[in-house]
């Protein structure tokens, strides 16, 4: 926790710093009210006191009162200044370091646990500052100080007061064992909750189609449950705390009372005076020693939870990230090309390679295209060019340079990236498709329309309301999967890229739409180099290079008609697809 509030900001610390200052402040006021309380006592039981007099120490208690309230709501508003801050940039550079993790980290983490971390865990540790700034500095500096003035009062009075606080320390000590070990759980069961939630509305339509409701539901309800037994549990034990505490307060009340009591009846006229004004005052300083640990028991409350929050949200930053950025941004002699030299890859938590000694080179202006079984790593291989993960062996080359040398802004601005799932952002059209920064001129108006006609999205973004200033729901929804399929392409042309890769990007088109986009695509981008992945065989077979990949090894490179020749799978694939006649005519 005190790692994660290293990162407060300077501005942070100055304000907790005079807040600190307010509070000492607050704290003496409050403690010279039993003083003047005193004094008052005395001069009511004092001959020839006047009322002035009277009225005179009751305006310096007011005046503490007010002094008090205006010091109790700076430091409040100081406060919720500093928590709401160091919680906006704590959720700024959560966000910000997710967005360099690679996909094994994302999925190290899951997606709802991120979503948890980033929000529910940041309020806990917010929450903590907030309340911290004014009970956690306050409370300590209240007992020390009210300890002090009691002291020398009685050795009674200061001897029950030590007893009632020794057993609220015990019970807090007693609670905090119990419950710290289950708050860790309390989390990971949330990160439970908004999983089964986001799966549920993500999959909405499979789940009503297919009549899943009723599991679905039992699936909610029994994380459900198991978060609200572990809160039920965690809330019970601290409900304990309460009564102890009124129980300890009013004990204090009453066995100062009766020890005064006993004091009093066995001293003089002169020395009951006296300890009767003590009395009253102990009687005050007592609870404010009390009122300083019940406040300290609030922050122990929150603080197990707080811990825990804070440990998963420095888990997030402190990660290690396995794609780092290279240095190099300049220009290349070549433009355009893509090699693979011996590239095997596995993921991080496998022992067996997923490819395995996968060589070729592509140059500006051709097309490669990957082809396959389902399983056999095209998709992997695509996804190793702009590093969403690294190699495990070998070196993958991008005009000449490896990819690891880039930095990863200038190797991405040299791609066009299509992928297997099409991906829409809430928005309009033309915000989709010139979405993000290629590094060039902004993306115009004209640029949009030309790279949907080329996308063959014209037709169906001109029927729309507002044409390409339609709206576009969160993930495309409002939408079929071929338009997305189509914007999403229309959003790789748009950049202008050196190097298209598409993959498995026309799965969802019907194969007339498949046919006449790729004849436009290949017009479009003959100064560009394309890697398309795809399973029909109509999609590769008028690529320069085809690579056939089995169970992640190359068992094949060639064009089609080398390929259905020579390569035993490719043929095997072509003949499930089309008949002899049709390949023999493509």
């Amino acid at each position: 926790m005190f790692k994660l509030l290293k990162r407060l900001s300077k501005k942070d610390l100055i304000l907790i710093f005079i807040s600190f200052l307010f509070i000492f402040f607050q704290v003496w006021v409050d403690l010279k009210l039993p003083d003047y309380m005193s004094e008052i006592t005395i001069l009511i039981q004092t001959e020839g006191s006047s009322m002035t007099d009277i009225l005179v120490q009751g305006g310096y208690m007011l005046l503490c009162a007010l002094g008090s309230l205006v010091s109790a709501f700076i430091v409040g508003y100081f406060a919720s200044f500093v928590a709401a801050n160091f919680s906006r940039n704590i959720r700024k550079n959560i966000f910000k370091k997710v967005e360099d993790f690679s996909t094994s980290e994302i999925k190290k983490f899951s997606t709802s646990s991120l979503i948890t971390r980033t929000t529910n865990d940041v309020t806990q540790v917010e929450m903590l500052i907030s309340m911290g700034m004014q009970l956690i500095m306050r409370a300590p500096i209240m007992a020390i100080w009210a300890v002090s003035k009691i002291l020398n009062k009685s050795f009674e009075w200061s001897l029950l007061t030590g007893s009632c606080v020794v057993i609220l320390l015990l019970t807090i000590i007693t609670l905090m064992i119990i419950v710290l070990p289950r708050f860790e759980k309390v989390q990971k069961l949330i990160d439970n909750v908004n999983g089964v939630t986001r799966e549920n509305l993500t999959g909405i339509r499979v789940i009503r189609a297919f009549n899943a409701e009723n599991y679905q539901s039992g699936r909610f309800e029994n994380v459900n449950r198991e978060l609200t037994k572990m809160q039920l549990f965690n809330q019970r034990c601290f409900a304990i705390l309460n009564p102890i505490m009124n129980m300890v307060m009013h004990g204090l009340t009453l066995g100062i009372y009766f020890i005064g009591a006993f004091l009093i009846n066995g001293a003089g006229m002169v020395g009951k005076m006296t300890l009767f004004s003590n009395m009253v005052v102990f009687t005050s300083y007592g609870m404010q020693v009390i009122m300083s640990f019940l406040m300290l028991a609030m922050i122990f409350m929150i603080i197990p939870r707080v811990q825990v929050s804070a440990k998963r949200i420095n888990a997030v930053l402190d990660e290690e990230l396995t794609i780092k950025d290279g240095k190099f941004n300049g220009k290349t002699k070549e433009v355009g090309t893509v090699e693979f030299k011996n590239v095997s890859f596995k993921y991080p938590d496998a022992d067996e390679y997923l490819l395995k000694n996968i060589s070729f080179k592509v140059k500006r202006g051709e097309t490669i295209a990957f082809i396959g079984s389902t399983g056999s790593g095209k998709s992997t291989l695509i996804n190793l060019v702009p590093r969403f993960y690294d190699v495990t062996e070998g070196q993958i080359l991008i005009d000449g340079v490896n990819v690891k040398d880039y930095t990863l802004e200038s190797l991405h601005n040299k791609i066009g990236y299509v992928p297997q799932r099409a991906v829409m952002f809430t928005g309009s059209v033309s915000s989709n498709v010139s979405y993000g920064d290629n590094g060039k001129e902004p993306i115009t108006y004209e640029k949009i329309k030309e790279a949907i006609k080329v996308a063959q999205g014209t037709e169906f973004v001109e029927k729309m309301d507002k044409k390409y200033e339609s709206h576009i729901a969160r993930g495309g929804t409002n939408i079929s999967g071929g338009q997305k399929q189509r914007l999403a392409i229309a959003r790789a042309i748009a950049r202008d890229p050196e190097i298209y890769i598409f993959d498995d990007s026309f799965s969802a088109l019907d194969y007339k739409t498949d046919s006449v986009l790729r004849q436009e695509l290949k017009k479009y981008t003959k100064d560009a180099t394309s890697m398309i992945v795809a399973q029909r065989i109509g999609t590769v077979l008028n690529a320069d290079k085809i690579v056939v990949l089995d169970k992640g090894k190359c068992v094949g490179i060639g064009t089609h008609k080398e390929l259905l020749k020579k390569c035993e799978v490719y043929r095997e694939i072509a003949l499930s697809q089309l008949s002899k006649e049709e390949l023999e005519n493509a």
